[in-house]
């Protein structure tokens, strides 16, 4: 095989490897309430997990239950918005993406 041939393939390889890491995230966005921001933001990223995935929301359950978390992802832009509202007094949405 020539060596332009090889390049070829080899960065098709590479876009193909991005494509599928690409394909391998998701972007969720949950809402909880609760008495405080802490309490419903913790709800909300429960909503997260349940949502993407329930074997890592059960992990995560008997950890550390950190919102941010996600056993077995790997975790970026977290957002959270709160404000006064919802059942319990306050109301939460968080956000993130999450990938394997």
């Amino acid at each position: 095989m020539k060596a332009s041939m090889r390049l070829v393939v080899a960065a098709g390889a590479l876009l193909a490897t991005a494509a599928m890491a690409q394909a391998e995230c998701i972007s969720k966005a949950g809402k909880g309430t609760g008495t405080t921001d802490d309490s419903a933001k913790s709800q909300a990223w429960e909503a997260v997990l349940q949502g993407t995935d329930w074997g890592s929301w059960a992990t995560w359950m008997v950890s550390s239950q950190t919102v941010g978390t996600a056993p077995g992802y790997r975790v970026s832009n977290v957002k959270s918005r709160c404000s006064a509202g919802g059942f319990l007094g306050r109301e939460c949405v968080v956000g993130a993406k999450l990938c394997k």
